[in-house]
């Protein structure tokens, strides 16, 4: 069974992380939700607090085949200025494993580099930090082993982008049909 890990950071948009959380789940792929801080629950940018699995020192980093960066502006500066997770994220982009961020996250990605030659989307405003990618307005991109999403509107497309790739993408057009969504397809490169 595929797992992947959310962070949950102060300030992250709440349907941005939940939405991948349930459709991830629904799917059958083992999900924890991981605190950056030693605390248990996690407050988003909307005042909702959710109560993470792991704490970022319990995750197990060796089990998961994703990490997901929800975005919110508050929440991704402070997944950019834990240290730990920055490493993590640059050892699973070097391995070419799974990392994925949406709204203001994938700006996170921009300032590391790891965009370089890739098609990547985010929130408006956020694109210049998207540094060297080529800059799309879909609801999510696909390049290689990062995906990118723009915001809350597009959280069940990235979701279900998510499951496409561990899951297969029947799994996922199956899922959008039972959650009556339709979806446009992510163009891959």
């Amino acid at each position: 069974m595929s797992k992947i890990a959310v962070f949950l950071a102060e300030g992250y948009e709440e349907i941005e992380a939940l939405a991948v959380v349930d459709v991830c789940r629904r799917c059958g792929i083992s999900v924890d939700m991981v605190s950056v801080y030693g605390q248990q629950w996690v407050k988003g940018s909307h005042g909702i607090s959710v109560q993470a699995d792991v704490s970022f020192e319990q995750a197990d980093f060796g089990g998961y085949d994703m990490l997901v960066l929800p975005g919110g502006k508050l929440g991704t500066e402070n997944l950019e200025a834990h240290r730990g997770l920055m490493e993590k994220v640059d050892e699973f982009f070097r391995d070419g494993r799974y990392i994925a961020a949406i709204c203001a996250a994938p700006s996170i990605f921009g300032h590391r580099g790891i965009l370089k030659g890739r098609r990547a989307c985010c929130y408006p405003s956020f694109e210049s930090h998207l540094e060297g990618a080529q800059v799309t307005q879909g609801p999510v991109e696909i390049s290689d082993h990062v995906i990118t999403s723009r915001g809350m509107g597009t959280a069940i497309d990235f979701g279900l982008a998510i499951a496409g790739i561990l899951c297969g993408g029947r799994k996922a057009e199956e899922m959008a049909e039972a959650i009556v969504y339709q979806r446009e397809r992510p163009k891959q490169n």
